[in-house]
């Protein structure tokens, strides 16, 4: 394999391998603020923010997890037959098969870019061009030259009103690092096809580490 792409693999799957270590403890979080609702309602007066930042913590765990969840297959999948085939078999299935879920991943990436610019005030229908103006005005001008850029900022139409960007940018972050996982696991495959195991670094059982 590619000295590039086994770098690029051990990169991925350490950043987000550690990420999801992080975010696993996530669950704390939600036991916590779903606990202050319960008692709030019970003995205080009921808080207006627990339902929401439950909600938002809840897409922080399974949008920055899934990377995670993606490098120890841990994601729902169908085993009718698959568990019986072998290495080569299950290598060259899922290498076909990731090609749908990074094409599913770029288009929910565009999504979230897009419904995030819409977040922080863009109307238009040029997200890109909006993002690199806003790069651009943050490098030169700093946060305040970023701030110029903004128009109206989205808001829930709850009683708590709170900002949608923050949320929309970590939607935008997690589908970003499950499409840079979905890469990783298609190069692993290739590699796997080739003779060699990038997942324990070692030649594959039963095949030929010479053709790697």
């Amino acid at each position: 394999m590619p000295r590039l792409a086994i770098l690029y693999v051990r990169a991925i799957d350490r950043l987000n391998y550690r990420l999801g270590r992080i975010i696993m403890y996530g669950i704390f979080l939600m036991i916590g603020v779903l606990l202050w609702s319960s008692l709030s309602k019970t003995f205080f007066m009921p808080s207006k923010w627990t339902l929401e930042i439950a909600q938002f913590a809840l897409v922080a765990y399974y949008m920055l997890g899934g990377p995670y969840s993606i490098q120890l297959r841990a994601n729902v999948r169908m085993d009718l037959f698959y568990g019986s085939w072998s290495p080569r078999t299950k290598a060259m299935v899922d290498a076909f098969t990731v090609l749908f879920l990074i094409f599913y991943l770029g288009v929910m990436l565009y999504g979230a870019l897009t419904s995030t610019a819409y977040a922080l005030g863009y109307f238009g229908d040029e997200p890109f061009r909006f993002w690199r103006e806003l790069a651009w005005a943050f490098l030169t001008g700093g946060p305040a030259g970023a701030e110029e850029m903004l128009g109206f900022l989205e808001r829930s139409p709850t009683a708590w009103r709170p900002y949608l960007w923050p949320v929309k940018v970590i939607m935008t972050i997690g589908i970003f690092l499950m499409l840079l996982q979905a890469v990783s696991e298609l190069l692993k495959d290739i590699a796997t096809l080739r003779g060699v195991d990038l997942r324990a670094g070692e030649p594959t059982a039963g095949l030929r580490a010479e053709d790697a």
